[in-house]
């Protein structure tokens, strides 16, 4: 499969569970439920009665408070498409406003069940939701485009369905903690680890090593920063981005294990007056699964929806006009078979249209849709799409209209949400900066 490397549809999505309860960079709050059997005044016996309730009233545990943590970003790169939306920032709100996670498992291809509750642990989600605009500089940027692009890409995000009530939404490059602790972690990661990196080379194959820039090489690196500066233990991640989260355990790994050690170590934080707990949490991969979301060309049902594709008829871009959507489809590239069907290997068009069409449409079920368009013609389920996709981004276009008119609300949203990211982030930088031992304001 083609991966665009530098526009990729990052799947960051970091679900953090914060068990320290002194950790400075992930507090853990208390709360306790307290139960009492107040008297009347009727009667003497009511009277005793409740004095003894009141000494002997059932004290329910004090509930410990985890935080976790989502961290999602796309890259400001050309216009978010079908795909973007729908294998990202679609989950993004479904996590926003039901707190559960799509289907995800570990390295080994056990299932993660978020589901099994502590009773004495309450769970409170943070989102944050990023522009990640430092990684789309590891290729050059028309510095006339990237600006509109960074808010366009955010007042989308609005848009979808990310709510600024309940999500935070920043730019990347607005945290300076992350092209910060990036540099560190560069400082002590070895050149043969990124060597390593599959999607590296397949990049530099197609685009020449002269021709590439050093971030290309390093961004992993930046990725790795992302996600360590929220001191998430869980990373949902796509699997090509695999290799990345290993690179990034690695990283957690040589670091604690070289500056967050013994006596020296704990004297500095002492003196910085920050625990001396080590800098990073290692974090655990949860592969996602692409299921009926994985959005192909339509113009190569083999290879994925990317913003990189020359072709703008590869794609449907979330702000095309109902009719530029309509013509698209139009000309999607089909086969000759008769009827429409899924997940036969010989027909990845077939199956794409169709995933398409089931994820514009919530409410249905395969069998549902299958059993109304499984005899028509490409002539007939084609306009049937391009309607069912035109109504699905309808609303979306509308709001993004609205909120990107409102420049003066949308900078608001991206200032707040980057104060909120940055209480975070600096924490982490400080513990990684104390434990290299840099001299670090009081």
């Amino acid at each position: 499969m083609k991966v665009a490397l530098p526009k990729y549809m990052m799947i960051l999505a970091i679900a953090g569970l914060s068990s320290r309860s002194c950790r400075a960079f992930a507090p853990t709050l208390t709360r306790s439920y307290t139960t009492t059997i107040g008297a009347t005044s009727s009667s003497r016996l009511f009277s005793a009665a409740a004095e003894v309730d009141e000494k002997q009233a059932p004290v329910a545990p004090k509930k410990k408070v985890r935080t976790r943590r989502i961290l999602s970003g796309v890259q400001p790169t050309g216009s978010l498409h079908l795909g973007n939306y729908l294998g990202a920032i679609k989950q993004w709100v479904e996590f926003q406003n039901t707190g559960k996670f799509a289907d995800a498992e570990d390295l080994e291809g056990k299932s993660f069940d978020d589901e099994k509750k502590d009773e004495n642990v309450e769970i409170v989600n943070e989102n944050f939701f990023c522009v990640v605009d430092l990684h789309a500089i590891t290729v050059p940027q028309d510095p006339g485009d990237l600006e509109e692009s960074t808010l366009a890409s955010a007042a989308l995000y609005i848009a979808a369905g990310i709510d600024p009530e309940k999500s935070k939404i920043f730019v990347q490059s607005h945290v300076p903690a992350h092209s910060e602790l990036a540099w560190l972690l560069n400082c002590a990661t070895p050149m043969n680890w990124l060597e390593r990196m599959i999607q590296f080379k397949d990049k530099a194959k197609k685009a020449g090593t002269e021709s590439v820039g050093v971030g290309l090489f390093t961004y992993p690196i930046l990725m790795a920063a992302d996600i360590l500066l929220y001191q998430a233990d869980r990373v949902p991640v796509g699997e090509d981005q695999r290799q990345h989260l290993e690179l990034a355990r690695d990283i957690v790994r040589r670091f604690n294990g070289e500056y967050c050690k013994g006596n020296p170590y704990k004297k500095r934080c002492k003196k910085a007056g920050i625990p001396s707990y080590p800098a990073f949490t290692e974090p655990e991969a949860m592969i996602v699964k692409a299921g009926g979301a994985r959005v192909m060309s339509l113009t190569d049902g083999t290879n994925k929806m990317s913003k990189s594709d020359p072709a703008d008829g590869s794609r449907i871009n979330v702000l095309d006009p109902p009719k530029v959507i309509r013509d698209k489809i139009k000309r999607c590239k089909t086969d000759a078979l008769p009827g429409v069907e899924w997940d036969n290997p010989e027909r990845p068009e077939s199956t794409n249209l169709l995933n398409i069409y089931a994820a514009v449409q919530p409410g249905r079920t395969r069998e549902n849709i299958l059993e109304e368009v499984k005899d028509m013609k490409w002539g007939e389920f084609k306009p049937l799409l391009a309607e069912a996709v035109v109504a699905h981004l309808e609303p979306i276009q509308k709001r993004y209209a609205e909120v990107r008119a409102d420049e003066e609300y949308l900078r608001g949203v991206l200032k707040e949400g980057a104060e909120a990211a940055d209480a975070i982030a600096s924490k982490t930088l400080k513990s990684a900066k104390v434990a290299m031992g840099f001299s670090v304001p009081n």
